[in-house]
């Protein structure tokens, strides 16, 4: 190629290949010379062929294809034995080819290696403090330079007119749906074009910012924040926030993580919307017990209009608030959690109906309950089985289901009792009532097997766990244990039973004997792996 200069790079200690005369071959010792045909005759090449001259690649390309020329090793071997510890380094220039125009042509023809175009920039995700503030010179770089500007509506309402009279940016409203925005964002930025995305706060706490950098990769994004709202609001109560537990209710109508943290015991911040707004959340925690709460109410925070609420829930339960607040939840004295082991004497229970404290220790033990399951609870009488599940799924959910209204009220009252927000109640019959329930890795049954429904209500367990999951059925009754392990054995689920039988002390003149209970026979079956 006329006008590149090449060069190459030697590893240290080795010399660079002297030129060869055609029909020569340079002097070596006798060492030189057996190592050479040693390394030929193991990749079948003879000495002739090392001593041949070589053949370039534009040659080969350029030579007619024979049937003598069909048998020769591509590339040529001499090539990759001179070539064997010389390195090329390749410079790549943004935009351009490796080579420059006037270095592109050879013979009239064109290089055929060209260089992949740089990437494209990075989408900017711009952090603005909530109040009236000036743009830094930054910023405002940023901002006159955008082609395309994404915001909400408030922002670019405020920003358009700032980000030039001359060419003013291509503008996108971010709402939703988010799906075309996305969509969008990537498009532009594939197109080379200068994306500016603005939010108010910090982006990546539960902001733009998080979403787009999980769709297109951290590469693809450059995030640049300002102050967040939890930032501001601890600030205004004198609060460290690195033990605050952070959530979001925009566009989101699920209480569970709300639930799961009360039993962290630690202050948390809420960002809450519209359809969901601190006053209701105040009455969803007092109707689960949770009333040792204190609620700090930001409304327009950090703007001219600020204000600030700060309440017992019990109070802002019956106030009314805004849109877009920042709800801070302050434990205001020791709350009340579940535990396991409850005892029967503790708990509200119709007739005393109540699991006794040994099957429940059993079906525990035979669901193995992780932190972060759905479990049901069905036929849950007192509930007392289902508080104990919270316990263990800490971080997931429990759905007590009960058939009877007034056993429902019991339910509720002992959760009210011992704070175990975490816990769902629903009142209906299996398996009617259990298709609006979420899915479940866990179930234990505790009653209602024996009825005419018993065997639908398995068939839908069965549907509804996962592979793995584990169903715990508890029998009082022969009947009911052999119609669920003839339930099973159908199914081909392995089981296992275990016979509880536990006895108590009572009082007896000046001493004590013990009372036994009656046998109850726990199942626990598992749902098979599916096969690939």
């Amino acid at each position: 190629m006329r006008g590149l200069k090449r060069e190459t790079a030697l590893l240290p200690g080795i010399k660079k290949p002297t030129e060869k005369q055609p029909g020569t071959r340079p002097e070596k010792n006798a060492r030189q010379d057996m190592a050479a045909q040693k390394a030929a005759s193991k990749n079948n090449v003879t000495a002739q062929d090392i001593a041949a001259p070589k053949t370039t690649i534009q040659e080969a390309r350029e030579r007619p294809v024979t049937a003598e020329s069909q048998e020769e090793v591509w590339p040529p071997m001499s090539e990759m034995l001179h070539s064997l510890l010389i390195f090329e380094p390749a410079v790549q220039r943004p935009g351009r080819s490796e080579f420059d125009e006037e270095n592109r042509e050879t013979d009239g023809k064109t290089s055929e290696r060209e260089v992949l175009p740089p990437a494209p920039v990075p989408v900017v995700v711009l952090g603005i403090k909530s109040g009236r503030e000036e743009l830094s010179e930054t910023q405002r770089r940023l901002l006159t330079n955008a082609d395309l500007l994404c915001a909400g509506r408030a922002l670019l309402e405020r920003f358009v007119p700032e980000a030039g009279k001359k060419n003013p940016p291509e503008t996108l409203l971010l709402a939703a749906p988010l799906e075309p925005v996305y969509t969008r964002i990537a498009e532009a930025r594939a197109a080379g074009l200068r994306v500016l995305v603005l939010a108010d706060g910090d982006p990546l706490f539960f902001g733009i910012g998080a979403s787009l950098t999980r769709l297109m990769g951290r590469r693809a994004v450059h995030v640049i924040p300002a102050v967040s709202s939890l930032q501001l609001a601890c600030s205004r109560l004198g609060l460290p926030w690195h033990d605050v537990i952070c959530l979001s209710l925009h566009g989101r109508n699920n209480f569970g993580p709300l639930n799961s943290a009360i039993s962290r015991g630690a202050p948390i911040c809420l960002l809450t919307d519209g359809d969901i707004r601190p006053d209701e959340v105040a009455r969803h925690l007092l109707d689960r017990g949770v009333d040792w709460f204190s609620a700090h109410v930001f409304e327009r925070l950090d703007f001219p209009d600020e204000t600030a609420t700060h309440a017992p829930l019990t109070k802002a339960a019956g106030m009314e608030f805004g849109p877009s607040c920042t709800l801070v939840l302050v434990p205001s004295g020791p709350g009340r959690m579940p535990h396991l082991g409850l005892r029967g004497k503790d708990l509200a229970a119709e007739n005393g109906i109540v699991t006794k404290m040994p099957v429940r220790a059993a079906a525990l033990a035979l669901l193995r309950i992780a932190p972060t399951h759905t479990v049901w609870d069905i036929g849950s009488g007192s509930g007392a089985m289902a508080i104990e599940a919270a316990v263990l799924a800490h971080q997931g959910r429990v759905a007590a289901v009960e058939k009877k209204p007034e056993r429902v009220l019991c339910i509720e009252e002992n959760r009210r009792r011992f704070g175990a927000a975490q816990v769902d109640i629903y009142l209906g019959e299996a398996p009617s009532c259990l298709e609006v329930l979420p899915d479940p890795q866990r179930i234990f049954i505790g009653g209602g097997l024996s009825a005419d429904n018993g065997l639908r209500t398995l068939d839908h367990v069965s549907r509804r766990l996962p592979p793995g999951g584990r169903v715990v059925t508890s029998c009082a009754l022969l009947n009911t244990l052999s119609r669920c392990r003839d339930f099973f054995s159908g199914q081909g689920w392995p089981h296992e039973i275990v016979c509880v039988q536990a006895a108590k002390t009572r009082p007896l003149a000046d001493d004590a004997h013990f009372v036994a209970m009656n046998p109850i026979f726990v199942l626990a079956a598992q749902k098979p792996e599916e096969t690939p």
